[in-house]
């Protein structure tokens, strides 16, 4: 069965038999653009061996080319006014199961034992900017058996993901998600493929879970701590920065002698330091109880 959704026309039409509000509170954009969708499902590796998360289905859009592609989907949708759309327009498919819930709210570890037997799952979602990075730390963080994220983002998010230090985009989000995945910009998004149109571009990401972390860390949480406090305060030195924290329990000179071990400088800004680095310095760096 080919996906009708990808196609304006039909979007609208299902938008009006359902009479449809789109919900600002949810961020709602729907794809209308076929070559995206396509390259979406591309880039994933969507397989028949494959069990699919969606988040954030949406009217069915990108389900349906998951459908055909994937083995099986579960797709967790936070509107409940969408759910009856849903159960029409993914009408045709055996292999998809719609949860009307909040994926922060959703057990995966349970669902990808439950349906793929514990096996890695793929991850595809079309997000709203609001809620990107509490999803994607979430899924990381709870260390949810996963291969990939293939995402939708706000471009400027997408290209914070990837950059490396030195830059202005560079901060904690790039240094969490470079720690666990590799990321890889798929395709730049303008707003003319959205319904409605957003206000920004947008790009779609894959990041590719890493099987071991590419740096050796002893402690992840304290590492993640310590990068926090360093771009809470951007101008900062990152002595001053880990200083004020509240979050870091290390007094100034274990700071000091830390990046003088590390050949740094004293004077040294957080948004310099390489993951490698953040790693190194988490492992040196004596906490007091």
């Amino acid at each position: 069965m080919a996906p009708t959704l990808g196609n304006p026309k039909n979007t609208i039409e299902v938008l009006n038999k359902y009479q449809f509000m789109f919900q600002k509170k949810f961020g709602q954009n729907f794809l209308i653009d076929t070559h995206v969708l396509e390259k979406i499902i591309q880039s994933a590796n969507i397989t028949k061996e494959d069990f699919v998360l969606e988040i954030g289905p949406g009217i069915g859009t990108m389900t349906q080319y998951l459908a055909e592609a994937a083995r099986e989907v579960t797709a967790v949708e936070i509107d409940r006014n969408l759910i009856p759309i849903l159960k029409d327009t993914l009408s045709g498919y055996d292999n998809v199961n719609v949860i009307n819930e909040d994926i922060l709210k959703v057990d995966i570890c349970r669902l990808a034992q439950e349906k793929n037997g514990g096996r890695p799952i793929k991850v595809v979602a079309n997000l709203p900017y609001y809620i990107t990075t509490p999803i994607i730390m979430g899924l990381f963080e709870s260390h949810v058996p996963l291969d990939s994220i293939t995402i939708m983002v706000q471009k400027e998010v997408a290209d914070r993901m990837q950059v490396g230090p030195g830059t202005k985009d560079y901060g904690a989000l790039s240094l969490a998600v470079q720690y666990y995945a590799q990321p890889y910009i798929v395709a730049n998004v303008p707003p003319n493929c959205f319904m409605p149109r957003p206000k920004v571009g947008s790009a779609v990401i894959r990041l590719t879970r890493y099987a071991q972390p590419p740096v050796q860390v002893d402690d992840e949480k304290k590492m993640f701590r310590l990068v926090r406090a360093s771009f809470n305060q951007r101008r900062k030195t990152l002595v001053n920065g880990l200083n004020n924290s509240p979050e870091v329990h290390a007094t100034r000179e274990a700071v000091l002698a830390a990046l003088e071990q590390m050949g740094l400088s004293p004077t040294v800004r957080g948004e310099v330091l390489t993951l490698e680095q953040f790693a190194q310095l988490s492992n040196l760096l004596v906490e007091e109880a």
